[in-house]
């Protein structure tokens, strides 16, 4: 990580960090263009006094004295003392991180399959059971993350926190609307291309896909409905690879095209999953074995598993994914918006 080369990139680094930490408000923009103010019109004032242009070593003694990023946020956002205020961001950050990205796919996808096998398969006592441990589970989480960091108040973590800051070592500011690299636009299309040509091939040649299970197993009639429309939504992502490859400047293009892709794949799984059972079926020969209709029976379930697991990570992307390109539009539009967006 390189070290800012002036006071004004330290500056701009500085309040990247406090606005990680700051709530997402109406108000944070004016806070951080507030504080931005301040810190310049201090470095300012030292430079006249020193009469020359401060290094970023010297600016770096005035942001030490102003404060730690997250203590700085917990200053200038809504006072909230569950926790404390300086500790308030970083316990709100941890909180949501165990609750909604640890423990909640994990009572999904092992407390929920487990408590459907121990009810004898049987779905809504399956999901109430696991409703009922995932609250709980979710209580308890709650509770020893915020007795963790009452004990934290009350010692000297804070002072620690103020004494390693150094703002020499805040991380390069991240520009919104970058360009897309080109490299990984190529790769992309090219393993696009080899995508398409698989799928074009599993008609003819059902082993790339089945592996020596083709011997006795072969898609169910469900596939032959919905090949076609995964073909059109392989073909739309090697046309959203090129169109960013051939139009760089477009720099709306790339989150919008994917955006829209994930949501085309999002409606194909929901026709997929409402008539999903069988995804492969015996061939007349294997039919009457036993040991075939086991394995038959496991690769359904492995791919329902799959597809349902694919389901609820487009659904978490879409919301992500939706967020951020309104989060960048609203920043391009108080920037003036790109060029490349006003010639359209």
């Amino acid at each position: 990580m390189s070290k800012p080369k002036n006071p004004t990139e330290l500056v701009d680094r500085y309040l990247q960090a406090v606005r990680f930490w700051l709530p997402k408000t109406q108000q944070q923009e004016e806070l951080l263009t507030e504080l931005g103010d301040d810190l310049r019109s201090q470095i300012e004032a030292e430079e006249e006094e020193l009469g020359r242009p401060m290094t970023a070593e010297e600016a770096s003694a005035i942001l030490k004295r102003c404060g730690a990023p997250m203590v700085v946020a917990s200053r200038l956002g809504p006072k909230q003392y569950l926790i404390g205020p300086a500790l308030f961001p970083i316990y709100w950050f941890v909180l949501k991180m165990v609750l909604f990205w640890i423990l909640v796919p994990v009572f999904i996808f092992i407390v929920g399959p487990a408590n459907w096998a121990n009810n004898g398969k049987d779905w809504g006592m399956a999901a109430l059971q696991t409703f009922g441990d995932l609250w709980s589970g979710l209580f308890i989480a709650a509770g020893i993350v915020t007795l963790v960091f009452a004990i934290l108040e009350r010692t000297s973590a804070q002072a620690a926190i103020a004494c390693k800051f150094d703002p020499l070592t805040l991380p390069s500011v991240q520009r919104i609307g970058r360009k897309p690299s080109a490299l990984k636009t190529v790769c992309q299309l090219i393993f696009g291309v080899f995508g398409l040509v698989w799928l074009l091939l599993i008609p003819n040649y059902p082993v790339l896909i089945l592996g020596p299970a083709a011997a006795f197993l072969h898609a169910a009639p469900v596939w032959h409905k919905f090949y076609i429309p995964i073909l059109l939504l392989s073909a739309l992502s090697l046309a959203r690879s090129g169109f960013t490859l051939a139009k760089p400047q477009w720099e709306w293009f790339p989150p919008v095209a994917e955006l829209v892709q994930a949501v085309f794949t999002l409606i194909l799984l929901n026709f997929i999953l409402e008539g999903w059972f069988p995804f492969v079926v015996l061939t007349e020969a294997a039919k009457n074995s036993v040991q075939y209709i086991k394995v038959a029976a496991i690769v359904n379930v492995s791919i329902l598993l799959s597809l349902a697991g694919a389901w609820l990570g487009l659904s978490i992307a879409i919301v992500i994914q939706l967020w951020q390109l309104m989060t960048n539009l609203r920043k391009w539009r108080r920037a003036g918006q790109p060029a490349s967006l006003q010639a359209q």
